[in-house]
């Protein structure tokens, strides 16, 4: 069985179903990939407010270190860094800066030189074909996370804080179930946001 999670660095949501994701799943001896998408790419022509935008703008910068590194070092090289930039921007100060992604690349097995991709549109094409990928698993259009197993996309799960151990295997078990099932297509609820992170920096 393949379980893909295609995430944008700077969701919240994002990281916290990863976190419930990588946890069930090593508990239940299955493999999960992580893959880069882009809320920069999905919202390219359309108008955010001034918050949301300086968020797209990140994403978009970030976006580009992630290409740049998976260019450098493979596609396992994603997860890797996104585990060291999650932990700084979902769990620190709140204050992105420069020096956090350098600091993010300093505890991978990245180059720190990676940092210039931050602002080298060069790389803009990558991230866009990343992203491209997940709206194709998906089959549509959608935000992040997706989930995919074997080949099936959703939008989601959207998880509002990380669930207890036994409920995050059984919620895996259900979505697994239900990528299985050929005629189920949705099932969603309102929610609100940011997510709380509390206990998600552990895996």
């Amino acid at each position: 069985m393949s379980i893909d999670l295609y995430v944008d660095p700077i969701c919240p949501f994002a990281w916290v179903t990863s976190r419930w994701l990588l946890n069930a799943a090593s508990a239940t001896g299955r493999s999960v990939a992580l893959r880069q998408m882009s809320l920069a790419v999905l919202n390219d022509g359309r108008e955010v407010a001034p918050p949301q935008r300086a968020k797209l703008e990140w994403s978009r910068r970030v976006g580009r270190v992630c290409a740049a590194a998976t260019d450098q070092g493979g596609s396992s090289t994603f997860g890797n860094l996104y585990e060291a930039l999650g932990a700084r921007m979902h769990h620190g100060d709140g204050n992105w800066a420069d020096a956090m992604v350098k600091e993010a690349l300093a505890a991978t097995s990245c180059s720190s030189a990676l940092v210039d991709a931050l602002d080298d549109p060069a790389w803009d094409d990558a991230v866009k074909a990343a992203h491209q990928r997940s709206q194709d698993a998906l089959g549509g259009s959608g935000g992040s996370p997706i989930i995919a197993v074997d080949g099936r996309g959703f939008f989601g799960p959207v998880l509002t804080a990380l669930p207890a151990r036994d409920a995050g295997i059984a919620l895996l078990d259900a979505v697994v179930t239900a990528a299985s099932t050929p005629e189920f297509a949705v099932l969603q609820r309102p929610h609100q946001g940011p997510p709380s992170t509390a206990g998600a920096e552990r895996r």
